[in-house]
């Protein structure tokens, strides 16, 4: 069945504007009510219960209400968790035995986007067939339950604080990070009143920038997305090393002293080596755009590195049918699936702290023996619906690169499941030539689009 609204990771759009609109969101929780109620086998008089936490975009108090009437009407009861990040949703879902988790937010986007998506009663991101089924219902008319049926709604307490003692409970009892001083960016959003008392708890001295949300901020020039401000933040504050989240709390890059940048696959390379240190690791799930550098260096430890395609559900799937517990993406989705049912930017960034103790090493340290390969992507913007795998003049561009980079690169153009972009990537031992090859095809791109 095509989807005609979930991406690979949830509903997505801008506020305002289909689908991302009250009337819609109100039609979307009371369709994914309904199919809850169909789908789990309740004692006679239960209901289920759907936790609905959020990022701290302005438009997430409109969908919030408008989530929940949904929900509400079709018989389900709601628990509201406030601003959270999302792993919080995933593990506060399962810790309470919910039926589903909701999470209202468009991750690393602007303010002016939201979107929503959900969780399973296990913490993880809906199988494909039960978004099918929401989708299937949001085509037939919205209804109500009996009046006495309808669904109650009350606020989670101690929700943060939950979250927060599991977190440290993810980090070695054995080890701390007393004498640590991190710069620590929350990107204006979700984990701004959690992640600093995280690793403040822990021990470190912890320097807190972006955390000051007011509705508008999240990811404004803060956060993974934006490593100049904690490139800035590290060395403005003589940090030790640097952590950015994203906005919804499920990402992350790093910084070393000197401040430069550790993307996902450099920091599971890192825990990669730290486990390692306890036998034998089967393999490692990475996608598409993993860096062959990072292949590399895992071969080198006789660790496989499988990719998938990318977007953390499909890193999660391929994860889970090979039994491996360690994957992710260089965009910082990085999945410990023996410390927590789904990616985790907070709990990420401590079993990257805890593979630095155990293995006595600074970042640059840990990663002394991996060189990744220059790769350059670019984001074209383009219409919903061009059919960028048909134009002739994308494909000669394509070919064109791939024919001169011969074995040693690779090209990857794929659509955003998120955005109405095409994101071209060349990858190669001279970078030079990468970055003159992926203008040329991002040049034909935009030609192609503009025509």
């Amino acid at each position: 069945m095509a989807r005609k609204y979930f991406g690979t990771d949830g509903v997505r759009g801008h506020v305002g504007k289909a689908p991302i609109t009250a009337d819609f969101v109100l039609r979307l929780g009371y369709a994914a009510g309904v199919t809850l109620v169909a789908r789990e086998q309740l004692g006679a008089g239960d209901r289920p219960t759907v936790l609905i936490g959020k990022d701290t975009r302005l438009s997430g108090y409109m969908l919030e209400a408008a989530l929940e009437a949904g929900l509400a009407a079709a018989g389900v009861d709601v628990l509201l968790a406030g601003p959270v990040p999302t792993p919080a949703v995933a593990y506060l879902t399962r810790a309470l035995r919910l039926q589903a988790g909701v999470v209202i937010s468009a991750s690393h986007n602007p303010y002016h986007d939201n979107g929503i998506k959900f969780f399973s009663a296990s913490g993880n991101k809906l199988p494909d067939a039960m978004e099918e089924d929401i989708e299937a219902r949001l085509e037939l008319p919205m209804g109500c339950v009996e009046p006495a049926k309808i669904g109650r709604a009350r606020r989670l307490e101690g929700a943060a604080e939950r979250y927060i003692e599991f977190c440290k409970s993810t980090f070695p009892n054995e080890l701390d990070l007393r004498g640590l001083k991190i710069a620590l960016d929350c990107a204006h959003g979700a984990a701004y009143h959690i992640a600093p008392k995280v690793f403040h708890e822990l021990g470190a001295e912890v320097v807190v920038v972006g955390a000051s949300p007011n509705g508008f901020n999240i990811n404004d020039g803060v956060g993974a997305t934006a490593p100049d401000s904690l490139r800035k933040a590290v060395l403005d504050a003589e940090a030790d090393l640097g952590i950015a989240l994203d906005g919804d709390g499920d990402r992350l890059i790093m910084a070393d002293k000197a401040g430069n940048l550790y993307d996902g696959d450099r920091l599971l390379y890192v825990i990669a080596r730290s486990q390692l240190l306890d036998g034998a690791l089967p393999g490692v799930v990475g996608t598409l755009m993993s860096n062959l550098g990072f292949e590399h260096a895992l071969a080198r430890h006789g660790v496989p590195l499988l990719r998938a395609k990318v977007g953390d559900r499909y890193v999660m799937e391929l994860m889970l049918e090979r039994g491996w517990k360690l994957g992710g993406e260089n965009s910082g989705h990085i999945i410990c699936l023996d410390r927590h049912s789904t990616g985790d930017g907070i709990i990420s960034a401590l079993q990257v702290l805890a593979a630095l103790r155990r293995l006595d090493a600074s970042l640059e340290e840990a990663c002394a023996d991996l060189t990744l390969y220059p790769q350059k992507l670019i984001n074209v913007r383009m219409a919903a619906g061009f059919d960028w795998q048909s134009d002739p003049d994308i494909a000669a561009a394509r070919l064109a690169a791939e024919t001169e980079l011969g074995e040693v690169g690779r090209v990857l153009l794929r659509a955003s499941g998120t955005e109405p972009l095409l994101r071209v990537m060349v990858e190669g031992r001279d970078g030079e030539q990468v970055m003159r090859l992926a203008r040329a095809i991002a040049d034909a791109v935009e030609k192609a689009c503009a025509s």
